[in-house]
This record gives structure tokens, C-alpha cells and sequence, in this order.
């Protein structure tokens, strides 16, 4: 049997791996590659970065929750200019292609950000929508209409492909594919992190100093998964990164079978930082067990489920 071929297409981008460093679990990826080696991946995404100093959210940030994890971190960063001085110059030297993550208050604050990473180097850039509306009504990833201003808005600012990271707490997350799609994003990453809450019945408190947070880990994975499910059917030819509770192969196989081009690894390096080592010896013993010679072709084969509402009442409103 030939070896397995890893490469796949994410839209313009050809990844060596389908393994992606999710951000916020990989630091700047300049720093994490001292611990964990770049091989096994095929793009890493850095901590995502403001317009200006964020001092995020006051501790505890970070908790376990059942077999996950809640964050409250609130983005913490030292804002552009900060971070390209510290990490610009060594962005060249990680040996994996670096995306940049994007996030601020308005359209505006985002296309600054993303100028700016694209000028250090970095080979594309990924705009958190997670992030609270200028007038403080919810979150624009809850917004088609404003995730699509703040995706235009970065499409026109950089020329590197810019990607829309999605939130699967979203009511209709196919809406918002569809218009950040329609916008100029060249895939989606789905998803983000689900509100979620622990509190510590000893001490009577919420474990997160913020009442509740971000949930993920393993118990996120069947989540996301139906949201890429839904989005690949629903807006066929939309690229997707498939992101949530991966700490397997097997985990990785399930998201190409549902659709998605690429898998991202994130809260499972907190407890093992070399987990991609590992997670793609297992997905190549089972391309050998099953006669998979290319991962490509894996990708959408579980997608024959009926969907809520058919591609010409929904999806095919979508697309270039």
C-alpha cells in the first residue's frame, strides 16, 4: 500500500497535514514550537490579537467541567503593534505556515489587526467573531449581517485568504456561514467554544471568576460536528475547518467524513502539548486498516443525512 497522503485544499491554501493548532492553544506558535514539534501539523493559528492592550478577564479563568473545560480568559493580549514587535521577526523561523487571529470591537478594529498581521508574515488570518458587538448586544458571531461587515471589511484591508471562526451558539450557523461566505471568507472554522458554567460546591462559587465561560474538550466534538455537518450540506463548495473535541484519529476521521477539509487540534495540548505526534499515527493506522491511501478522499462521505430544509429552500443562496 502507498503511504497515506496527507495533503488537502482548504479553500486557496494546500495543507501538508489536515492537523491545524487551534488558537488560543498554541500561544503565538513561535513559542509553543519549542515544545511541541511543527511536523505533524499543517498550519498553526496564534492567539488571537486586538487593536490595542486587552488585560482579559480577573482569575480563576480556567477550570475543569465534567471530561471539559471552561475558559474565561476574555482575550487577553498586548494588542498589535505589541505582538508583531515580539513575534514578527521570528514568525518566519516556526517551520509550519503561521495564520494570524483577528479580533476587536467593529469592522474597523479587525481590518487594523489584520493589516497588521499580514505585514509580520503571517500566511493568512483568521477573524474571531467571538467577540462582544460595538454597542454590547451579544456577540457578532450571532449576527449574520455583522459577522459579514467585519468579514468584508478584513477581505478588503489584507490579500493573504482570511478565514470567518464561527460559534456554534449561533441559531442558525448556516446563516452566518452563508454570509460571511457571500463576504469574502475563503473557509469557515466551526466552531468556537459553547457558553457553559461550573460552579465548586465547596466554596459555594463559580469555578470561573465570570460566573461562566467557554466550554470545550471531548464533550464539544458531537456539537460541532452536526454544525459542520449541517453547514456542508446546506452550502455546498464552502470550505469548512471542523474544530472542537479532537483528541484522536479517530476524531479527525469523523470530521472528514463530515465534511470538513481540515481538523483543528485545540484544548487537548493543554494536557498534551505533543498530542498531533500521536493523533496522526492513529489516523494513519486507521488510513492502513481501512486501504486509505488519500485523506482527501474521506471528506464529505457521511453526508448523505436529510436536513431540516433542502438545499434549494436554504443553502443554495450561498456560494460565488
Amino acid at each position: 500500500m502507498a503511504p497515506l497522503n496527507r495533503s488537502l485544499a482548504l479553500g486557496p491554501v494546500t495543507l501538508r497535514s489536515p492537523l491545524v493548532g487551534a488558537s488560543g492553544t498554541v500561544g503565538s506558535a513561535v513559542d509553543f514550537v519549542s515544545v511541541a514539534s511543527p511536523d505533524y501539523y499543517g498550519a498553526l493559528v496564534a492567539k488571537s490579537v486586538a487593536p490595542e492592550p486587552w488585560v482579559g478577564n480577573p482569575p480563576p479563568r480556567l477550570a475543569p467541567a465534567g471530561a471539559g473545560m471552561l475558559n474565561a480568559v476574555g482575550i487577553q493580549n498586548p494588542g498589535i503593534e505589541a505582538w508583531l514587535a515580539e513575534f514578527g521577526p521570528q514568525l518566519a523561523g516556526v517551520g509550519v505556515p503561521v495564520w494570524g487571529s483577528a479580533v476587536g470591537h467593529g469592522p474597523g478594529g479587525f481590518a487594523a489587526v489584520a493589516r497588521g498581521l499580514e505585514d509580520g508574515g503571517v500566511e493568512a488570518v483568521e477573524v474571531n467573531l467571538s467577540c462582544p458587538n460595538l454597542d454590547g448586544h451579544g456577540l457578532i458571531a450571532l449576527d449574520p449581517d455583522a459577522s459579514a461587515r467585519v468579514v468584508e471589511a478584513v477581505r478588503q484591508a489584507v490579500s493573504v485568504p482570511v478565514s470567518a471562526k464561527l460559534s456554534p451558539n449561533a441559531s442558525d450557523i448556516v446563516a452566518v456561514a452563508g454570509a460571511v461566505w457571500d463576504a469574502g471568507a475563503d473557509w469557515v472554522v466551526i466552531g468556537n467554544t459553547v457558553w457553559g458554567a461550573a460552579i465548586d460546591i465547596e466554596s459555594r462559587t463559580p469555578r470561573v471568576a465570570m460566573g461562566s465561560g467557554g466550554y470545550s474538550g471531548p464533550p464539544l466534538k458531537p456539537i460541532a460536528l452536526r454544525a459542520v455537518m449541517e453547514v456542508a450540506t446546506r452550502i455546498p463548495g464552502l470550505p469548512i475547518l471542523g474544530c472542537g473535541g479532537v483528541s484522536s484519529g479517530a476524531d479527525v476521521v469523523e470530521y472528514l467524513m463530515a465534511g470538513a477539509s481540515a481538523v483543528g487540534i485545540g484544548t487537548v495540548h493543554f494536557a498534551e502539548p505533543r498530542a498531533a505526534r500521536r493523533i496522526d499515527r492513529e489516523l494513519a493506522r486507521w488510513c492502513r486498516s481501512h486501504s486509505v491511501e488519500r485523506l482527501s478522499d474521506l471528506i464529505g462521505i457521511a453526508l448523505r443525512w436529510e436536513s431540516p430544509q433542502t438545499d434549494h429552500e436554504r443553502g443554495s443562496q450561498y456560494g460565488r
